[in-house]
């Protein structure tokens, strides 16, 4: 039986300590105020150990490997397989053993307070935090409480799911056995991502997507061209197809995916990678008059609708606004220094793109799906564009027809760039990547879109020649016409 055993006051209580909420506590810190982090899980959070980090340590040996036998001269040297047992070992230091000693520490070398336990609002500006050794903390906050909390993998209510076992992302990165053969059901970056990594591990890999194509939030050549890609690798690329249940009547057995057509597909292990659902369920959302586990709908400084005094702030996946680690922490950016400035009684921006305001979650939100090839877009897609009322030009350019740097980057280059252009004010609305190597050129698209910068000012800024950034020079000439 638990019992309330002391209280604690600070300006700001953050629940949840991974990416997002540390960055809050930075920012917090920073600007003079006193913090709480309340983490009921690792320090450092999904990204940290189930999601960003070890998946992109098990897919960077998978892609130098795709990437060398592209290049004549180099796919002679690479003989023999993948080491999965090196690649789970690099994984493993990258996501430190799973201990999270280091980022607790840092923490508190920021000044901020640590407390291990299950947060849950307890009315307004509180926040009772219930610990491993059945203890109650409470934590009142002068400033703002600010949730964190992020989000799980969406589990589907099919036949048989519970026999079946299924992965989520968090299998699918911490395991450190490759299954003979693997199901991927979904179509989506983590999807992807998942059937390149354990297809390169040595997986028999099937991906299924209900859509007609894969990653429908790019552009459409975008699923497309990384669909020949995994096809080109050995994947089985199954689109318009839905999992109607699975079977699995031996514990240790395969596990047997039916599709709506009738269709059998047999499998040591299956993936579920069909979206996200918001760790909001136990939070205590209902003490101050919002439903539980559901998106939390924020204003543009992340503040929470409909909290009385305006005192909660939103940030991350529970926002629903950008599932991605690098938006939450922008959000985190600006949500601090508003929280911040009015501890310290000074007025806000609040027009576009001012100091206090997350105007990028509209207009230049970056993504990298990390597959061969890769894909990267940013800002609006050429639909997107359409559908929000500007009258735009489409330009798009074949990369490896027309750029000597992805030419040498890899013989037989294939990949495409678009620039969607608004045509009232000259500037950029979005920008997509597709190819070999083009995770680095996302940054310099995400300056133009977001810094609103001209065509006619773009002219100007020079690529070097010969690398794969020559490709913007090929879109503005193809511009230009």
């Amino acid at each position: 039986m638990t019992s309330a055993e002391e209280t604690q006051e600070f300006d700001v209580v953050v629940i949840g300590a991974g990416p997002i909420g540390q960055s809050l506590a930075d920012r917090a810190r920073a600007g003079g105020l006193t913090v709480a982090v309340v983490e009921r899980e690792l320090v450092g959070g999904e990204c940290s150990y189930w999601a960003c980090i070890p998946s992109k340590a098990m897919l960077r040996p998978v892609v130098a490997i795709a990437e060398a036998m592209e290049v004549d001269g180099a796919r002679e040297a690479v003989t023999g397989s993948i080491d999965a047992k090196g690649v789970f070992g690099r994984r493993d230091r990258y996501v430190t053993g799973w201990d999270d000693s280091g980022q607790a520490d840092w923490v508190g070398s920021i000044g901020a307070t640590l407390i291990r336990g299950h947060g849950r609002l307890d009315g307004p500006r509180r926040v009772a935090v219930t610990t491993a050794d059945d203890r109650v903390v409470v934590l009142s906050a002068r400033q703002a409480v600010v949730i964190c909390t992020g989000s799980i993998a969406a589990a589907p209510d099919l036949p048989g799911i519970a026999e079946a076992r299924p992965w989520t992302n968090r299998h699918a990165t911490d395991s450190s056995v490759v299954p003979g053969r693997l199901v991927v059901v979904g179509g989506g970056p983590v999807g992807v991502e998942m059937a390149t990594a354990w297809n390169g591990l040595g997986s028999e890999v099937t991906l299924i997507a209900r859509e007609h194509r894969l990653l429908t939030q790019l552009e459409p050549f975008a699923g497309e061209l990384v669909a020949e890609g995994l096809i080109a690798e050995g994947v089985t690329v199954r689109t318009a197809s839905i999992v109607e249940s699975l079977r699995r009547p031996v514990e240790s057995g395969p596990v047997t995916v039916v599709l709506d057509n009738g269709d059998k597909v047999e499998a040591d292990e299956v993936l579920f990678a069909i979206g996200r659902i918001p760790l909001t369920g136990d939070i205590g959302l209902d003490t101050v008059g919002l439903p539980s586990g559901t998106w939390l709908d924020v204003d543009d400084t992340c503040r929470v609708r409909g909290v009385e005094d305006g005192w909660l702030y939103a940030l991350g996946d529970v926002n629903h606004r950008a599932l991605l680690t690098h938006q939450g922490k922008y959000q985190a950016r600006i949500a601090g220094q508003a929280i911040v400035d009015q501890a310290a009684d000074r007025p806000l921006e609040l027009s576009s793109w001012g100091r206090h305001v997350t105007s990028a979650d509209a207009a230049a939100v970056p993504q990298v799906v990390f597959s061969t090839p890769e894909a990267a877009s940013v800002g609006r897609t050429a639909s997107r564009a359409e559908a929000d009322g500007f009258r735009t030009r489409v330009v798009d350019v074949e990369i490896g027809d027309v750029v000597v740097g992805a030419k040498l980057y890899a013989d037989g280059y294939r990949g495409r760039a678009r620039m969607v252009v608004d045509e009232e004010t000259r500037t950029l609305l979005g920008v997509t990547f597709v190819g070999p190597g083009v995770t680095e050129l996302l940054h310099s698209a995400t300056v133009a879109v977001a810094g609103e910068v001209t065509i006619d000012r773009l002219w100007h800024a020079v690529p070097s020649f010969p690398t794969i950034s020559e490709v913007w020079l090929r879109l503005l000439e193809a511009y230009r016409g």
